[in-house]
């Protein structure tokens, strides 16, 4: 069977859509004949009549209507592929999709996503904010590209590329008095505590830390969302210290012991076929890494002193 002629497809179109053959002759710059040439051909390709008259009116048939219907949605496509093509003509690279958690997008990425922009505006840029659950279960099927999480993931399907550490910090609300310098997890025990919602890697990373001294804690969704609770002096929460580190001075901070640090990582699939904007887009995120723990002020002791507000690192 011969390939379907896009010409054939459109000229049933304009014979259906103009009401007459002579209306598509005129439309297609076509002589009537030629019109009806190619409605024969495409009728005798399928076996079918497509076309009926009825007095000067040409109509669909039940089947035509049913190829009317199939050819717009080709022709929608042949649009969409015309415009793709059209755009990389005009210096468009590609489009990469990247989920990341919520503290990368607001406090890590910005810089490196505006750089992606100026250096190189033919990358189409997707971000999503999702859990890290989420974001691999994404990243297996194909739904996203590249995605910032913290560790652990274990999926054989995942290439894992560690980035930095952070650290976590107990922060309390403003005028909390007589906290020690260190906060254990017997120490938390003693507060209303604040977690994330409990399918991120955040919630399941403080309850293991907290171990036997774990009390139920009340889920609240995002660190944002941590940090206003905290503020409004409902509880105490542990979060990065990237977090806080430029809003300290609204909470009393605490370093923890033993230490609590969660990595944070980039993934993909170990099978995604690489194309210029995504490898574009990769070396970009990943001087996360090459910038270290600084990246989230990870190195250096810091001791702030603002009356009873004390922001320490333990030794």
């Amino acid at each position: 069977m011969r390939s379907l002629s896009l010409d054939q497809l459109r000229t049933l179109l304009e014979v259906v859509e103009g009401g007459s053959f002579s209306a598509a002759a005129r439309r297609l710059n076509l002589t009537q004949p030629a019109i009806s040439l190619q409605i024969r051909e495409l009728e005798r390709r399928f076996g079918l009549k497509l076309v009926e008259r009825l007095g000067k009116q040409a109509h669909a048939t039940v089947p035509g209507r049913e190829l009317i219907e199939a050819s717009r949605r080709v022709f929608r496509e042949c649009d969409s592929i015309d415009a793709t093509m059209r755009r990389f003509r005009e210096g468009w690279i590609g489009r990469v999709r990247i989920s990341m958690t919520l503290t990368s997008m607001i406090y890590k990425l910005p810089p490196i996503l505006r750089q992606i922009r100026l250096d190189h505006p033919g990358i189409d840029l997707v971000i999503t904010n999702t859990p890290t659950p989420t974001s691999v279960d994404n990243i297996i099927h194909n739904r996203i590209d590249l995605a910032l999480v913290n560790l652990p993931v274990q999926k054989k399907q995942i290439k894992v590329t560690p980035l930095c550490a952070e650290n976590m910090f107990a922060i309390f609300p403003a005028g909390t008095r007589h906290l020690p310098d260190v906060i254990t997890p017997a120490d938390v025990a003693k507060h209303h505590l604040l977690v994330e919602q409990q399918t991120s890697a955040a919630y399941a990373l403080v309850i293991g830390w907290l171990g036997s001294q774990a009390r139920q804690p009340m889920p609240l969704g995002t660190v944002e969302a941590l940090k206003s609770a905290v503020a409004s002096n409902l509880g105490m929460a542990i979060v990065p210290e990237v977090a806080i580190a430029a809003h300290s001075s609204d909470f009393v901070v605490r370093p923890l012991r033993p230490v609590l640090s969660r990595t944070l990582a980039l993934i993909e699939h170990r099978h995604k076929p690489n194309e210029p904007a995504l490898d574009i887009v990769r070396k970009a995120l990943l001087e996360l890494r090459e910038a270290g723990p600084a990246a989230g002020l990870g190195t250096s002791p810091m001791r702030k002193k603002q009356g009873n507000r004390t922001t320490k690192r333990p030794n």
